[in-house]
């Protein structure tokens, strides 16, 4: 299973963190956890008077699907507001198979996940702590 999941692309991201850290003073932060693999993310925004993400930061306890994810979040978040993020979210559902259609890049990459149903959650654990900060 590590073969096809663990593919190139998604290394890649991980090894990128990009985002990877903490803001001095954001304006709003959330920490997520998923109980049944231990994964645990925090994030970090500081957001403009329109509530568009001015800078983002993550610190992430979890496996590399985990730390993929939140490094390709941060390197298309910054620039959107709450709307932008959910279209973006849209493009990781297409590529772990939750949505039909294509996905974008950078989500892209995580297609192999869309056989392996108990680890989408680990993708999708960077979306739900900047979900509720931007709440």
């Amino acid at each position: 299973m590590s073969d096809q999941l663990y593919q190139d692309r998604i290394v890649a991201l991980a090894k990128a963190k990009t985002g990877a850290g903490k803001l001095a003073n954001p304006t709003k932060s959330a920490r997520r956890d998923n109980p049944l693999c231990g994964d645990r993310v925090t994030i970090d925004v500081r957001l403009d008077g329109q509530g568009r993400i001015q800078e983002i930061a993550h610190q992430v306890r979890g496996c590399l699907l985990c730390q993929a994810s939140a490094s390709a979040l941060s390197s298309v978040a910054v620039g959107r507001d709450a709307a932008g993020i959910v279209a973006v979210r849209h493009d990781a559902e297409r590529a772990i198979g939750r949505e039909q259609g294509e996905a974008a890049e950078p989500f892209s990459a995580f297609a192999p996940v869309a056989a392996h149903k108990a680890r989408q959650e680990c993708v999708m654990l960077p979306f739900e702590a900047l979900k509720e900060a931007l709440s």
